[in-house]
Formats: structure tokens, sequence, C-alpha cells
């Protein structure tokens, strides 16, 4: 594809307004100097130096929307009624995140992973515990009543929805449904990010599934001989319009139902040298495919794009986020022939 093309393409992720719905969470990270061992137990005592706020899982998604778009995006889940909800809904909202729509639910936590790291003069900076405050079982009918009642009047005013799955709680069979149903009742784009449960997510627009997790869901390995066939039988059980299937460093597959007939695509990745760390990456990659197919991109055009995405963040430790301007700042970089 000529790249010119491409940047322009690039510029129309900034129209679309997207209503994230899933599992919303905080990573806290907290770190300290090591200072002795404690009289009181053999543990460390960590003399603190900062913590930091960071957006993950569902949140990180919205996140990586809000800064290709300049916060056209909403967050729909649940937080809980203890220290971090407050924490949640502020941060979300510093990143242009509307949180109007978020719902309290005093039974649950509000999900938070605490990584305490410390360090001393002679060494890297290292992870000593993680503390996880979650709540993992589904959400109670009265929970489901609220969400639903406010995707019935948040739908309608956004693009697209993405559907951000890490197995809390939110999206049970029914909230699903809901978001299929209100969505096409509008002509709007559904895609979901999905870990397991395939089928539930039947009738959705685009799925953005990983390889080893499809491998469960077909019951066999996925390589480059029966690659198409395996995308193909996805595509058609869980009936959607086009799958976006990450292969790691193989790069990604994009299968498309295309004029009443079948599309196929290998996309290379982008980057295989500068990989330090590929948390959250999933989470860019379908904010940018997501965008791209409301922009009114072919999935083949979103998903190269989401490629591009995913090969900036993965050079940062943590979740990271990218904008439009280091989109086109490293295509730019990119030959042509790539």
């Amino acid at each position: 594809m000529n790249k010119e093309i491409l940047l322009n393409k690039i510029d129309k992720l900034k129209e679309p307004k997207i209503l994230v719905v899933g599992d919303f969470a905080l990573d806290e990270m907290i770190f300290g100097d090591t200072q002795r061992i404690s009289r009181e137990a053999p543990v460390l005592i960590l003399l603190h130096n900062e913590t930091k706020i960071i957006l993950g899982t569902a949140s990180n998604a919205a996140n990586n929307v809000s800064s290709l778009n300049g916060g056209k995006v909403a967050a729909l889940g649940v937080y809980g009624s203890d220290y971090y909800g407050p924490v949640l809904l502020k941060t979300l909202s510093d990143a242009g995140i509307d949180t109007q729509y978020m719902v309290l639910d005093k039974t649950r936590k509000t999900t938070t992973k605490t990584r305490i790291s410390g360090a001393c003069s002679n060494s890297v900076t290292q992870q000593i515990v993680r503390i996880d405050r979650q709540s993992s079982e589904p959400i109670s009918k009265e929970i489901e009543d609220r969400v639903i009642e406010n995707l019935e009047i948040a739908i309608p005013k956004f693009d697209g929805v993405i559907l951000s799955d890490y197995h809390l709680g939110l999206l049970t069979d029914r909230v699903v449904n809901a978001v299929v149903e209100i969505a096409k009742r509008y002509n709007k784009i559904v895609v979901a990010d999905v870990q397991k449960d395939f089928e539930k997510y039947k009738g959705v627009y685009s799925m953005t599934p990983n390889q080893p997790d499809s491998e469960k869901f077909l019951g066999y390995f996925i390589n480059e001989d029966n690659l198409e066939k395996s995308g193909f039988e996805i595509l058609n059980k869980a009936n959607l319009n086009s799958l976006l299937l990450t292969r790691g460093a193989d790069g990604m597959a994009i299968f498309e139902k295309e004029n009443n007939s079948l599309k196929f695509t290998k996309i290379p990745a982008f980057n295989k040298k500068e990989v330090f760390d590929v948390t959250g990456a999933g989470d860019t990659v379908v904010a940018t495919y997501a965008l791209g197919l409301c922009a009114g991109l072919s999935a083949e055009d979103a998903a190269i794009i989401g490629n591009l995405a995913a090969s900036i963040v993965i050079r940062q430790f943590g979740c990271h986020t990218t904008s439009i301007d280091e989109l086109k700042e490293e295509l730019n970089k990119l030959k042509e022939d790539k």
C-alpha cells in the first residue's frame, strides 16, 4: 500500500467516538529503595520513593482510544465503594475518558493490582510482591439491569463499542447479548477482545483473539498450512464480519466477509527486535482496529494500523498508549516494501 494513502487513513482514527464496555482496573506501582531487614520479621524494609497509578485491562483499551481520538471515548463498567473506586474514576477522567456510564457496585472490590518493587545501589529495580484486589464472580442481576440501562442510553451516541473481557464478571451473557442487540438496532460496530468463550460473542462485528486462545477454541494447533482454514472456521462459528487473529512474532492474519466472498490476508510483524514488554499490546491493537473499522476503513487497513501501533507500545515496559503523530512518525520510518 502507498505510504501516503496509509498516512491519510491514520488521520481518520481521530473521528469515531467509542464506548468501551468491560472489566476496568488499575495498576498501582509502588517503588522504594531497600534499607535493611526488619527486626519484626525476616522481610525487607523499603524507603518509599513514588507511587504510580496506571490504567490496566479495559481501562487501558479506553486510554489507548483516548490517546488516538482526542478523548471521544466513554467507559462502562463497575467499581466498588472502596478507596480505589474514586481513584479509578479520577484516573480515567484525567486520561480524557468519560465516566458517566460507570456503575457503582457496593458488593465488589475495585479491581486493583498493586506491584511493590525495590532497588538497591548495585542492582536494578525488581518486583518483590504483587497484591490483587478483585471480584471475579459475575455481576448480580441488579447490577446487570443498571449496566443494560446505561447501554441503552450510551450506544446510540457512539460509532462503535469495544467489549474488553478480562473474566472479572462484567460481561455476562445477558450484557453481551444486550450490547449486540442494541448495536444492531442502531447500526453500530462491536469489536470484542476475547480470550475464551468465543461463542458467547456470536454476532459481534469482529473479534481480536490471539493464536493460543484460538487454538483452544478450535481444539487443534494453527500453523501456516491450516491458518486460512482455521480463521474462517472461527469466523463462521462466531458469525463475524471479520476476524483479526494476533500471532505474536508471526504478525497478524485478517479474515473478512467481502461482497459475498471471503478474503484472507497475512500481515507480518513490523517490529521483532525491540520487544521489551507485550503487556497491554492487545488493548492497543483492539483500540486502533476498532477506531479504523468505525472510521470506514477495511478490516485489512485497520489491522495494519493496529499492527503498527503494537510495534510502538511493545518497546516500553508496562501498559502504554500511542498517538496519531507517533503512528505517522513510525510509518515514515518503515521501508516502502513493508
